[in-house]
């Protein structure tokens, strides 16, 4: 069984935007793998505490990921 796991910043998405994340990844694998594999693919969408997630040798926070999206970074 295929096993998608994303792992994003606390705080950054809403519940309806993970469970859209799941929707998407598993319509993905579904169309690569083939439909009859869809009722066994697991998507884990894991919340990683801001300040523990470094890009480029610096810590991202919630704050830096939502600045980003609204073009201030």
């Amino acid at each position: 069984m295929p096993l998608v796991q994303v792992k994003v910043i606390e705080g950054v998405f809403s519940a309806g935007q993970k469970m859209e994340v799941v929707t998407k990844m598993t319509d993905t694998i579904a169309a690569i793998a083939g439909e009859k594999l869809r009722p066994a693919i697991w998507v884990v969408v894991e919340e990683i505490k801001g300040g523990d997630w470094g890009v480029g040798g610096k810590p991202l926070s919630a704050a830096d990921v939502k600045a980003l999206a609204a073009g201030k970074g």
